[in-house]
């Protein structure tokens, strides 16, 4: 009688590098909030929450490199312990509505599994918004969902 093995292999996609100099980067229009995510309400009708950040950056950015560049513009949160939820709004054509979809979290002055997650592997679509919710270190950390990956 033959033995039987079987094997889990995840199949990664390969990311490919981006040559910074070469390409051109893109507009990302990030939202922060205090506490919460924005309303997706917030962005029907070619509205936008009032508060944005525009990021010139490229598909390869790390949402710790994102973190970085809030933090340079945003002093209250630089205190080590602010977390930053980051989730994608765009566009459902089928309905003519936003979704938000969450894409990780990072921690100032903690390492996490999502820093080195970049916007491509989140099937980031340029046209696409960036919402983080900003939670200082006084409050709870944000609840995440179980993922199914």
């Amino acid at each position: 009688m033959a033995n039987v093995e079987s094997m889990i292999v995840e199949d990664k996609p390969q990311i490919k590098q981006i040559d910074r100099e070469k390409t051109c980067p893109l507009l990302l229009r990030v939202f922060c909030s205090t506490g919460r995510h924005h309303s997706v309400s917030e962005y029907m009708y070619g509205n936008v929450p009032t508060n944005e950040l525009q990021i010139y950056t490229w598909m390869d950015a790390s949402l710790h490199e994102l973190t970085s560049l809030v933090r340079d513009v945003n002093p209250d949160t630089r205190k080590k312990g602010t977390y930053f939820d980051f989730a994608v709004v765009y566009p459902n054509f089928r309905n003519n509505h936003f979704q938000m979809r969450e894409i990780g979290v990072t921690c100032t002055g903690q390492k996490g599994a999502d820093d080195n997650k970049t916007l491509a592997q989140a099937k980031f679509c340029i046209g696409d918004f960036l919402d983080i919710s900003i939670t200082p270190p006084n409050r709870l950390p944000p609840i995440r969902r179980q993922r199914p990956y």
